[in-house]
């Protein structure tokens, strides 16, 4: 009788347990990380007897919990991937809306500008005309600063973001620690019996630091796992934690740099940092947010360099030339500014130098890195974009010395650099954030060409001179004023230009007009090559347009028509020019014309490939966010089938192992009978 009893414990006490397991499995179906749990049952060892062997009943040889560690791990990879979208796609639909809004964005206030300068031209006397060109010019700037800005704010915003995440990240990195000693310290390991609830807890913290950066896990001793970086640096080795950090950057101090402190000693890992958020994050920061500030820094270089030139040249309403119309972009602190010493670099670190923009036309966004080799004179620029070397050589002894770019010139003004030193060059980062407007009055507005010509008026062919082109007011090799214009309201010397024949050769010399025995300029028609012949037929150019020849003059004049000998034509400054538009036409035509990306781009062109650009990839981003969301989806639908809790068939396990439970009830209440009627013989 103890047998059947016995039996029909043992049947009951599993069932129950089943019973238990199957309850729990349904409360936690909508626990996170929770893996569904089933009972293993063994038979007990049988009796041996004359007739062959007789069980003893179930014996519960484990609670076994339901997981696939493929689908979890993919589960883990597939979440770094879609956390890296979706903090991608979220900034860049950021910056894609402020760049592309018709109220944060550049192209409606340079139509603006535009529109008032041509508005001026029409009327280059009338004050109101030029007050409404200064209040558009003020606008311009002002949503240059407030781009910069928004883009500062949006920078802090992501460096708070990394910040937090590696908080995250380290209390999960520190959690799954304490997991793994926990469970390599539960009692039943060593027979097999595993810590259900730790491992799926484990298992949860994992995949939520999955949600942060890419992570390896590695299975190691005592059921333990060993979390690692893509690359192999270990963030988690047994019960032992590393630390995430972030600090300013040495090469970029706008910038953070991820570290990682194990056992005292911290490495940089900031190009380990991939996936997850944080990856998302650093993605957004590197290739598209530090390029939208140098593409509309390079729309700000442009706009203010060829605006500043045209304006020079010209003349205001009291006679004067033009000066800046928006800050000088070759100051010496604009130069300063567009190089940021390594904070790495080894002492005297007294190193002096600047970037000069040479030809906005050529200019390109970008960043590059200046470092110095062998024994600090050996120097490379690299193209951080890229990586690859653009330009090599040594410095001279004793410096100055200066490193030609595209566009750009690196000004080596004097100090000590050691093998190792580099510097961030940065030529177009910051100039929308220091453009400023220079003009202060409508009268100080150049809209006038300080040059003029006239024909004499006892000339007998019909030549006829034209109105001419500014080309320049300063020497374009030493920056200095040219001497025809050093004297304020004069042109030294006014011009005549006086027609001869030359052995039947029609030429013409360049005298000065208050002395027509100064020949400053002499036709020669048996020169080699033969100087200042008329051609007829065609429009003569008088000046060379060569700053190295002496002939340079810093404005054009052309000649056409069949002008005869003895007939003079004259050149001289435009006193009382006030009604003269010719300086705001040539202003106002810089709205289209080609001055960006060698001739190819206009301003808003150039500020329209920024906005393409950013359209562009956060188009990309939202499609790569899709993907990664189905991806996820499946995988976790896959591990969900494995892993996850069906209310339905538990519903039908309880009704199974309850049935189960009830007949092994039975067998004891047969078994008390059979007792109770063996008991009864001996009374």
């Amino acid at each position: 009788m103890a047998g059947l009893i016995n039996i029909g414990l043992t049947g009951v006490l599993g069932h129950q347990a089943a019973l238990n397991t199957t309850g729990n499995n349904i409360t936690n179906a909508n626990t996170a990380g929770y893996s569904r749990q089933e009972v293993l049952f063994e038979t007990q060892p049988g009796q041996r007897t004359g007739a062959g062997t007789i069980g003893t009943g179930v014996n519960i040889s484990d609670v076994r919990r339901v997981a696939n560690e493929f689908l979890v791990e993919q589960v883990r990879s597939d979440t770094s991937l879609f956390s890296e979208q979706e903090a991608l796609n979220s900034e860049l639909s950021r910056l894609d809306n402020l760049l592309g809004g018709e109220s944060t964005g550049l192209n409606q206030v340079l139509n603006n500008l535009f529109a008032s300068l041509q508005s001026a031209s029409e009327d280059p006397a009338s004050l109101p005309q030029r007050q409404l060109v200064l209040s558009e010019a003020q606008a311009v700037v002002d949503r240059f600063q407030a781009l910069q800005e928004e883009f500062i704010q949006q920078r802090e915003s992501v460096k708070t973001q990394m910040e937090q995440g590696v908080k995250d990240a380290n209390t999960l990195i520190n959690s799954i620690a304490e997991l793994n000693l926990a469970i390599s310290e539960s009692p039943g390991l060593a027979q097999g019996h595993m810590p259900n609830e730790l491992l799926d807890k484990r298992d949860e913290k994992l995949r939520e630091l999955s949600e942060l950066l890419s992570i390896r896990v590695v299975p190691s001793e005592g059921s333990q796992v060993n979390v690692l970086l893509p690359d192999g640096q270990a963030l988690v080795l047994g019960g032992e934690a590393s630390k995430l950090g972030t600090r300013d950057s040495s090469e970029d101090p706008t910038s953070l740099e991820f570290t990682l402190t194990t056992a005292g000693r911290t490495l940089v890992i900031d190009d380990q940092v991939t996936g997850g958020k944080l990856g998302g994050l650093r993605r957004f920061e590197r290739e598209a947010l530090h390029r939208a500030f140098d593409e509309l820094g390079r729309v700000a270089v442009a706009l203010a360099d060829n605006l500043n030139h045209q304006h020079e040249i010209g003349m205001d309403l009291e006679g004067d030339l033009g000066g800046l119309f928006f800050s000088d972009i070759n100051s010496d602190a604009a130069k300063r500014s567009r190089v940021i010493a390594n904070a790495d670099n080894q002492p005297p670190k007294d190193g002096v130098l600047g970037v000069e923009i040479s030809d906005s036309g050529e200019l390109q966004a970008g960043t590059w890195n200046l470092r110095f080799t062998g024994d600090g004179r050996d120097f490379e620029v690299i193209d951080r974009a890229t990586g690859q070397t653009v330009n090599q050589g040594r410095l001279p002894d004793p410096l100055p010395a200066e490193i030609s770019m595209p566009g750009f010139n690196i000004q080596i003004e004097s100090g000590t650099f050691n093998a190792g030193d580099s510097y961030l060059i940065q030529p177009t980062r910051l100039a929308a954030e220091s453009m400023e407007l220079e003009v202060a009055r409508e009268e100080d507005l150049a809209f006038a060409s300080p040059v003029r010509a006239e024909n004499d008026i006892g000339n007998s062919g019909t030549g006829v001179i034209d109105q001419g082109e500014m080309l320049n007011v300063r020497n374009p090799l030493s920056n200095g004023i040219l001497p025809e214009f050093q004297t304020q309201g004069q042109l030294s010397p006014p011009l005549e230009i006086r027609f001869r024949d030359d052995g039947g050769t029609l030429v013409y010399d360049i005298l000065d007009a208050t002395d027509p025995t100064n020949v400053l300029v002499a036709g020669d028609a048996s020169a080699v090559p033969p100087q200042n012949v008329f051609q007829a037929g065609i429009s003569n150019d008088l000046f060379s347009e060569d700053p190295q020849d002496p002939n340079y003059r810093g404005f054009q004049f052309s000649i056409s028509g069949e002008p005869q000998p003895g007939d003079s034509f004259f050149i001289d400054y435009n006193t009382n020019g006030v009604s003269d538009n010719r300086n705001a036409e040539k202003m106002a035509m810089l709205a289209t014309a080609n001055t960006m990306d060698g001739g190819t781009q206009s301003f808003t062109e150039g500020y329209a490939g920024l906005v393409e650009n950013v359209g562009v990839q956060t188009r990309q981003s939202q499609l790569d966010l899709d993907s990664s969301q189905t991806l996820l989806e499946q995988s976790t639908n896959q591990r969900e089938s494995v892993s996850g809790v069906n209310l339905d068939e538990e519903a039908g396990r309880l009704i199974q192992f309850q049935a189960a439970y009830n007949a092994s009830a039975q067998v004891m209440s047969v078994a008390q009978s059979l007792f109770d009627t063996l008991l009864a013989t001996f009374r």
